[in-house]
């Protein structure tokens, strides 16, 4: 007798659920939360939502109206996961993804923008920037300036002047704007002290940024050849103008006291007929300058060679001693008859639980030529020097991340050795075999299966190695006939840090394309490797 569509869900409805239906049941009980639950839920949104206010109120004064975008977007979507019942599986990795464009996919997008770019010292902004930083830079106060009274005002950090011109009109200005009419919301005797939107400084608060203050420049209007207003004092007001006059139509910057013309070559800066260049200049893009400039220029060519030979020399070195010492211990300590053998390893574990910057540091104390402890105390006195002669810095440079590196190895491959079966040392005996032509043969390549990508892993390492290098020689000693600030020991990264960070001009776009040759390089060796190490598997 066949039931009716009714009597089924009826029947269904009655019966017990089963323990995955139990199971989903709590899951989603428990991911839906109760009061506590939706409270914490409610203060996290609050505080992301917190966070995304002050970020909107930020990039909408600066006019970054694509990031603002991007930010009420994303704050929006984050909300309506968070507060809908049917995203469970969004709920755990939107955290995940957020993070992951944050710290990973932005980053590489960035220095692949700044790779294409002449980001520097001198070329940090836009034009209209460095306009303005020109003109600002060479302002003087006109004789018959009027005293315009002024008021420092503060809107999230930002200062500004809030000016009252002697027929008593008020416009309010910071550096990056120029002065604009306003509806003051106090005056007093005249003066403008306050407007909406901006929070008055006192007069101890002046004191305390007197020199924020006094550079402050405002333009007196859109036209930078107007001038711009600035204070002595925070309560007195001048007009200045500047030496230089810019002509927006032609492109031209001109010196007003030598009559000399800079134009706009293209080149990302004002540049005279004879080639002299007036900082600052702005960003522009350069296409795969960069990259051609690295590996062409005559000054970078000499310091790129070694630095990149020495990194592949470091890293293959590195991986190699680390690796031999680590199993050669791994082996030593294996073998049964060894007594005390689980103390032994903990102190081989030792250099690995210690930060390596702190060790690097520790090594380069010890390897001090004058007062260390290697050369007064093991070598009674002697003056090696370490970390002076660039051959032995680079030996010193070795022995540390040796000591740094084999506890790592010999983690990995005590793991390995511990993981071959017994029965295999068992076979090879009754077929007559030696203890070495078990391990060349047998034990050796069955390591390798397991341990050859963590070889390709460490290699990778130790090619963008840059803590031991700068903490310990901090890349030295300086090759004083290089143009950049390198040194015998840095390897490409520690040069790249150099390039972008140190001396008088920080070359971004430069940097930024090294660290792209760098990352080519690293995937093509490791994609070669790995491609390598699958003939091993076949082992298993």
């Amino acid at each position: 007798m066949s039931t009716t569509f009714d009597e089924d869900v009826e029947a269904e409805k009655a019966s017990p659920p089963t323990k995955r239906q139990k199971r989903a049941a709590r899951i989603a009980d428990a991911a839906s939360g109760g009061i506590r639950s939706i409270l914490v839920k409610l203060l996290l949104l609050g505080i992301v939502d917190a966070i995304a206010v002050y970020a909107i109120l930020v990039l909408a004064l600066s006019q970054e109206w694509l990031v603002l975008a991007v930010v009420v977007g994303v704050t929006a979507l984050v909300n309506w996961i968070y507060f809908s019942r049917r995203t469970l599986p969004a709920k755990y990795l939107t955290p995940g993804v957020i993070f992951l464009v944050l710290f990973q996919v932005f980053v590489l997008v960035y220095t692949g923008y700044v790779a294409f770019t002449n980001y520097g010292t001198g070329h940090n902004g836009t034009k209209e920037q460095a306009v303005s930083s020109l003109m600002a830079a060479s302002l003087e106060r006109v004789p018959d300036s009027p005293t315009y009274q002024v008021t420092v005002v503060d809107q999230l950090g930002t200062l500004g002047l809030l000016v009252t011109a002697p027929d008593g009109e008020a416009s309010l200005g910071t550096n990056d704007q120029p002065l604009q009419q306003v509806d003051p919301s106090d005056v007093e005797n005249g003066k403008a002290v306050a407007v909406d939107g901006w929070t008055t400084l006192q007069f101890s608060d002046v004191i305390a940024r007197t020199s924020e203050i006094t550079e402050l420049a405002v333009p007196f209007s859109d036209d930078p050849n107007d001038g711009a207003i600035r204070t002595p004092d925070g309560s007195s007001g001048y007009l200045y103008t500047s030496n230089l006059e810019y002509d927006e139509a032609a492109g031209t910057m001109t010196d007003l006291s030598t009559g000399t013309v800079y134009s706009d070559t293209g080149t990302g800066a004002f540049t005279a007929e004879d080639g002299t260049e007036i900082l600052p200049g702005w960003q522009i893009t350069v296409g795969f300058d960069n990259f051609v400039r690295a590996v062409t220029d005559s000054r970078l060519a000499g310091p790129l060679v070694y630095v990149t030979l020495w990194t592949f020399a470091f890293a293959l070195i590195s991986v190699a001693t680390t690796f031999f010492l680590g199993l050669f211990l791994a082996i030593v300590f294996n073998d049964m008859r060894m007594k005390g053998r689980r103390y032994y390893r903990v102190a081989m574990i030792i250099p690995y639980a210690i930060p390596s910057f702190l060790s690097a540091l520790v090594w380069a104390g010890m390897m001090n030529e004058s007062f260390g402890f290697i050369n007064q105390v093991i070598f009674g006195g002697a003056s090696i020097p370490w970390l002076t002669d660039p051959w032995m810095a680079k030996l010193s440079v070795l022995i540390v991340n040796l000591w740094l590196g084999f506890p790592y190895m010999f983690l990995i491959c005590t793991g390995a050795l511990q993981s071959i079966p017994e029965d295999v040392n068992e076979a090879s005996t009754v077929d007559g075999a030696s203890a070495w032509q078990t391990f060349r043969h047998i034990k050796l390549p069955l390591l390798l299966v397991s341990v050859a990508p963590l070889l390709i892993a460490s290699f990778a390492f130790n090619f963008n190695n840059f803590n031991v290098i700068y903490m310990l020689t901090n890349g030295g000693p300086r090759d004083t006939g290089a143009p950049i600030p390198v040194g015998f020991t840095d390897i490409l990264i520690s040069m790249v840090y150099k390039v972008a960070f140190t001396g008088q001009t920080r070359d971004y776009g430069l940097a930024a394309a090294y660290s792209i040759i760098i990352f080519i390089v690293v995937a093509v060796i490791s994609i070669i490797a790995f491609r390598r190490t699958k003939s091993l598997e076949e082992i298993n």
